[in-house]
């Protein structure tokens, strides 16, 4: 068990680890080789050009002026400078919004950390309980509730302040919960005009053997929608030819490698096996190959492309429909369509860029089998991972490696090699096995079927929050208490086993303190180093890039990542929440850790992550749902160790709090929810007023004609035969009379850019 020396040890690697990131990045991001990876957002922008470009040849890779060094801390008030209403205009609400978490953790812990040091802490030292005990403890476990001797009235000290410390949470949340709505309205009425906000996505279109699925969606949308119903974009199953495109960029990249390799060195002809990996099969010239090999897919992708266009089989039963206003979009999106609830599903649809094709052709009825695949295997999975947390558990016991490997007994003992092993290594042992855990979680979002980037992450993200408390936080709490009081739970009875487990919950404080200062202390310092990218983005520039756009693709920082970062932050508040009362020595780690990271994020999202799509901070309701998760555990977690603890007199008062705080979730889910998941008509109106008012002659139907192409398609040539396509349909098919039952049904398509869909006079006798 890590001592106060272990933690002291741990802390000085981390901060130096951290320091040591931080100076580093204050030096490369002042060389102008670097410019593109530590500002590639303002490049992108178009605000910020090369400095590679002028001067001498030196100056174009290294920075002389001395004077900017003694600047290297600048970035810091740099990032802090930015106010937040520009920081929304230059990258986006969700940007702004996802960083006020981090504000959220300094507003709750800073102001517990101060009444828990003060109240807690004294009330905590000032016993001998541990002591005389036959467990195995640190100086640090004097400071928790654990040193408190059974039934002692101390405890209503930590009675009294759990109440204290769930009022301000919740005080805080409701507050942020309310700017956070009131910033999302703002942005959606003062945002400009999106494609997203006139369409809505149809799902699971019945099929009709008279109509296609083109004719079909125009029918019914005439019929029900008649005023304001515009166009549509039919989905098509683009999935092989976008594996093609992607497999052929791969083969040109390789290709402009060996010709740049070629073009410095035209002696020497470059070879390629065409075995695995490179390393065996037949050695041949490496440009003629992926030449012959480009040339092969391309023909393919040809054939594949007219496929997709021309065969109606490739048509899937879902449709992008796009409407005069947004009022009508948000009636069609917001209603039911017809008597069977199943039929014609209506959704917002994604912004285009926040579109995932690949899933929309998943179909609709599989969906719910397939969530159901991933829950078993969520469950399966979270009891693998048992066995590293074990693993992890038993590095912070020393006494169970000296057990497993006497051997290393005499090198374990040594006491730097003893307090790195305590204090630093099951951390950094923790952090390693989570690494591919955000990767595989997605793969199972994705095998979900949502459609959208945005809905994947969010997704994603819950699935990791959830393994996170039950691995992580219980496991490593039961597994390490598994470890460290072995010897105990073998010469006690059963029935005090259960008191032994709650006395040595609050000693695992020390191991979640090595974990927050090697992933949020040195974890976050590494973020802002960004090696890796820096890393590849020379290896690329130095071997593929030709072109500005090459270089431009090369620089690409990808976004924040939501899937993985937000339920890392929401265990910090998890650890929080349940050592606030438990172990208060844990929190100003915690406070460390929620000030460097938004500093240090709000740097990268204003010059660094170049946004994916944009949501309007759909993902709060599910932020505040974690944090409310966090409470009500934190307060079962206290009930349940107040109970072994014999506090009969202060114990059942707990079991109020988390009805209240269940009581003030739903609340809040009522009261303000509704603004992230519906879009109020009068919103709506007054937004298509002004609109009008501003650009009356505004070609709507151009405007969202090509904005759902399947990105294959949008090189210019294509897109203009699938919309082409489109509109012949509109223009002079006879849409609905196939069938002698709905002769009166309106015999073409009015569709235009000028005026709305409108039916003859005859009356509509029959509706689908």
């Amino acid at each position: 068990m890590a001592s106060l020396a272990d933690i002291g040890l741990a802390a000085a690697i981390n901060i130096l680890t951290a320091v040591i990131f931080l100076l580093a990045f204050a030096f490369l991001r002042l060389q102008p080789i670097n410019d593109r990876v530590y500002f590639p957002k303002w490049y992108l922008k178009g605000v910020r050009s090369s400095p590679t470009r002028s001067g001498t040849f030196v100056h174009k890779f290294v920075n002389l002026d001395w004077r900017s060094y003694l600047r290297f801390l600048e970035w810091m008030p740099a990032a802090l400078k930015m106010p937040e209403p520009e920081l929304i205009e230059h990258a986006g609400l969700d940007s702004a919004v996802y960083l006020r978490i981090y504000l959220i953790g300094l507003k709750i812990f800073f102001p517990i950390a101060i009444l828990a040091f003060a109240v807690l802490i004294p009330v905590n030292w000032t016993n001998d309980t541990l002591e005389t005990s036959k467990l195995v403890f640190s100086d640090i476990d004097k400071l928790s509730i654990s040193n408190i001797p059974d039934g002692s009235n101390r405890f209503w000290a930590h009675l009294v302040l759990a109440y204290v410390f769930t009022f301000w949470t919740c005080y805080i949340l409701l507050k942020e919960y309310e700017i956070v709505a009131s910033m999302r309205l703002h942005f959606l009425a003062s945002e400009k005009r999106r494609p997203d906000q006139f369409t809505v996505l149809v799902r699971n279109i019945p099929p009709d053997a008279d109509e296609s699925i083109s004719e079909l969606v125009e029918h019914f949308f005439l019929v029900n929608h008649p005023d304001h119903f515009l166009t549509h974009q039919v989905v098509r199953n683009a999935n092989k030819l976008a594996k093609l495109v992607k497999k052929k960029k791969k083969m040109q990249n390789w290709l402009d490698y060996y010709q740049l390799k070629y073009d410095r060195n035209p002696s020497n002809r470059p070879t390629m096996k065409t075995g695995f990996l490179g390393l065996s099969g037949t050695k041949v010239d490496a440009i003629e190959f992926y030449t012959s090999e480009i040339d092969m897919i391309s023909k393919e992708e040809a054939l594949e492309r007219e496929n997709v266009k021309k065969d109606q089989k490739s048509v899937v039963p879902a449709a992008f429909v796009s409407f005069r206003s947004r009022w009508g979009a948000a009636v069609c999106a917001q209603t039911q369509q017809t008597r069977n609830p199943t039929l014609w599903l209506t959704e917002w649809a994604p912004e285009p860029r926040d579109v995932y094709w690949s899933n929309l052709a998943i179909p609709f009825v599989s969906l719910t089998v397939r969530r159901l695949i991933v829950t078993v295997a969520i469950f399966f999975l979270t009891f693998f991972y048992m066995i590293p947390i074990a693993f992890v558990q038993s590095l912070a016991n020393i006494e169970g490696i000296e057990k497993a490997l006497p051997f290393l007994k005499p090198i374990i003992e040594v006491h730097f090699i003893k307090s790195f092993i305590q204090g630093f290594l099951p951390g950094i042992a923790l952090k390693i096995f989570l690494i591919l855990l955000p990767i595989i979680l997605m793969l199972m979002s994705k095998f979900e079927g949502y459609v959208s980037l945005s809905a994947l992450e969010r997704s994603s993200a819950s699935k990791y929050y959830l393994f996170l408390i039950v691995n992580v936080f219980l496991g490593s709490i039961i597994a390490g208490t598994a470890f460290q009081q072995l010897n105990t739970f073998i010469h006690q009875s059963a029935n005090e086993i259960p008191e032994t487990i709650g006395s040595s919950i609050p000693m695992k404080a020390t191991f979640f303190i090595t974990y927050i200062m090697v992933d949020g202390w040195a974890g976050v310092a590494g973020e802002i180093l960004r090696l890796k990218p820096l890393i590849i983005f020379h290896l690329k520039n130095f071997f593929l890039v030709k072109t500005e756009k090459d270089r431009e693709d090369a620089m690409d920082p990808g976004s924040i990542g939501f899937d993985s970062s937000e339920p890392q932050i929401q265990l910090y508040f998890l650890l929080g929440l349940v050592y606030a009362v438990i172990t208060p020595f844990l929190l100003p780690f915690i406070i460390i850790f929620f000030g460097l990271a938004y500093v240090v994020y709000r740097h990268q999202i204003i010059n660094v992550y170049n946004q994916e799509y944009e949501s309007g901070a759909a993902f709060w309701p599910s932020v505040h749902g974690r944090i409310i998760t966090a409470l009500v555990i934190s307060q079962l977690l206290l009930l349940g160790l107040l109970s072994t603890k014999k506090a009969a007199q202060s114990s059942p008062l707990l079991i109020a709090l988390p009805v209240l705080t269940i009581w003030f979730h739903l609340f809040c889910k009522h009261r303000y929810e509704p603004a992230f998941v519906k879009y109020p008509l009068q919103e709506a109106m007054m937004k298509d007023t002004l609109e009008r008012a501003r650009e009356p002659n505004l070609d709507m139907k151009a405007y969202l004609l090509n904005a759902y192409i399947h990105p294959v398609f949008k090189d210019g040539e294509d897109e203009d035969d699938i919309s082409a396509g489109d509109e012949k349909e509109y223009e002079h098919v006879l849409v609905p009379t196939k069938r002698q039952s709905r002769k009166n049904t309106p015999a073409q398509s009015k569709c235009n850019g000028s005026s709305p869909p409108s039916l003859p006079g005859d009356i509509i006798q029959e509706q689908l």
